[in-house]
């Protein structure tokens, strides 16, 4: 039983530490501390230390035995090594949809979200943001390759903190729904290399994008006291 405990508090702390570094209250370069997570989430620092363990095995976090837990660095060189491996996934799976009726039906409830008129898109970057992952993940799992779509995953969980930071700026969800509407139709019209084309330019504007929202965001951040310290 306690074990049980102490495994749903370790995803409870898992979830909360992730969702910091995804929204940029844990910044690059910042130390964790297992103490003030534990308060803060007002669990002991078990649960916490199996959490930032995990982390780190998924690459989120770092840890050496000088400095501790800590936020890696941003590595720009990596982040364009994983949205180029992204652009040549989703360029597959939409090649794939839009020769196979089969795929397409699983891109219709995506119709109903990119596909509308301008008053009724949404302006909540977050909101926008869980959409636009939801919408390329979508992609990917119709094409059925399931070895794409947890390479796929893998990259969604590495780019997600200047991916997100991409919808700050509102011109840049304008954007994306006018891109991602296009991507649909030219799927669902069987543009093979359109679609192609446009999804290899729709990925590269976000990548140039976000890392200049990114920098600009960290440098503001940067202004504000520390989020954590040991």
């Amino acid at each position: 039983m306690m074990d049980a405990l102490r495994s749903t508090l370790a995803d409870q702390a898992y979830l909360s530490i992730k969702a910091k570094l995804a929204e940029l209250d844990l910044m690059p370069g910042d130390r964790l501390s297992e103490k003030e997570l534990a308060d803060q989430l007002g669990i002991s620092r078990t649960p916490v230390r199996q959490a930032l363990q995990r982390l780190h095995h998924e690459g989120l976090l770092d840890l050496s035995p000088k400095i501790g837990w800590a936020v890696p660095q941003l590595n720009f060189d990596r982040l364009d090594e994983l949205y180029d491996f992204r652009v040549v996934i989703e360029q597959y799976a939409a090649q794939c949809c839009a020769t196979t009726p089969e795929c397409q039906e699983h891109l219709l409830p995506l119709k109903a979200i990119w596909c509308v008129s301008t008053s009724e898109r949404l302006s909540d970057p977050v909101e926008v943001g869980l959409l636009d992952e939801q919408f390329h993940e979508t992609l990917v799992a119709a094409s059925g390759n399931r070895e794409m779509v947890r390479s796929h995953g893998y990259i969604t969980e590495h780019i997600r903190l200047i991916r997100r930071l991409d919808f700050i700026k509102p011109e840049r969800v304008e954007a994306t729904y006018n891109e991602h509407s296009n991507l649909l139709n030219l799927i669902f019209a069987g543009q093979v290399e359109a679609v192609s084309s446009a999804l290899k330019a729709h990925i590269l504007s976000s990548k140039h994008q976000s890392r200049a929202i990114t920098l600009e965001a960290m440098y503001q951040r940067r202004q504000a006291p520390a989020v954590s310290s040991n």
